[in-house]
């Protein structure tokens, strides 16, 4: 049996730092080169946010080509019997993705660092530059398309009285006065609640203990098929996990976000 078995998704510090040495851990830090030079979680391999999305035009966010996925996790010693734990230091965002990529490739068995390197740092945890040794393994992936939604999906369920568009991103850019596409404005029928919304600054980015209360006044409820997208689908990473987090059956990422949906010219959209 893991040492992780009996643990929700989202755990603390204090349900980590006892199972670092735990032989089925992966610990994955996104957060960034230098900050993670600077100090890291014991036993910590990095991955560059980058890594985890397409990164070209019209939509960075899509999904990497697969041989970059197997090369990533093969890099990280993937094995079935893996249990992933991820963070980062922006309150989830790289993290999130970073399952939802897990979820893309039928792995299943991961935990997010609530509050992330923040928390860890809040609790005066040990941090250290030692890097672990490379991994080497060249994993053969099976991708599901299950956790994501396409353009052509959410076009078709548009509409639909158990679709819940979950709009990641800023007020501004979901009413179109700020733009980072040809057009502005939102997904017909979206609804609007920015990712930082859901973190708590007064206990190191975690997630918001009255979040669950919050989504359900907002109609994002779990009977709700949601689809959760931002401009490239990092931000929406952090919604991604919340939704799945809260125990929520049907979730999809967006992953072409509105950097593909308010690029294109004949997609609906709403100001």
């Amino acid at each position: 049996m893991s040492a992780f078995s009996n643990l929700p998704l989202v755990i603390e510090p204090a349900d980590l730092a006892p199972r670092l040495d735990a032989p089925e851990l992966i610990l994955v830090d996104l957060t960034s080169a230098s900050r993670y030079a600077e100090g890291h979680l014991p036993g910590a391999r990095f991955v560059d946010p980058k890594q985890t999305q397409l990164g070209q035009p019209p939509a960075p966010g899509l999904l990497p080509p697969q041989a970059q996925l197997e090369r990533l996790f093969g890099e990280l010693g993937h094995r079935a019997d893996a249990v992933y734990v991820v963070y980062d230091d922006e309150g989830g965002g790289w993290a999130g993705r970073f399952i939802w990529l897990l979820d893309v490739i039928g792995h299943h068995r991961y935990h997010y660092l609530n509050g992330g390197l923040r928390a860890w740092l809040e609790e005066a945890r040990p941090l250290t530059q030692e890097v672990p040794a490379a991994a080497s393994g060249s994993p053969s992936l099976t991708l599901d398309d299950a956790p994501t939604a396409t353009r052509a999906y959410i076009e078709s369920r548009l509409g639909a009285e158990d679709l819940l568009i979950w709009d990641a991103r800023s007020p501004a850019e979901y009413r179109g006065e700020k733009l980072f596409a040809a057009r502005g404005g939102h997904i017909p029928g979206a609804i609007n609640f920015e990712w930082t919304a859901a973190m708590d600054p007064a206990r190191a980015l975690r997630i918001r203990e009255d979040i669950a209360e919050r989504l359900l006044a907002l109609g994002i409820a779990p009977e709700k098929e949601i689809v959760t997208h931002c401009q490239t689908h990092h931000r929406s990473g952090f919604t991604y996990l919340l939704a799945k987090a809260l125990g929520y059956p049907r979730v999809k990422g967006y992953a072409g976000s509105w950097a593909e949906w308010g690029n294109l010219p004949d997609t609906p959209v709403q100001q």
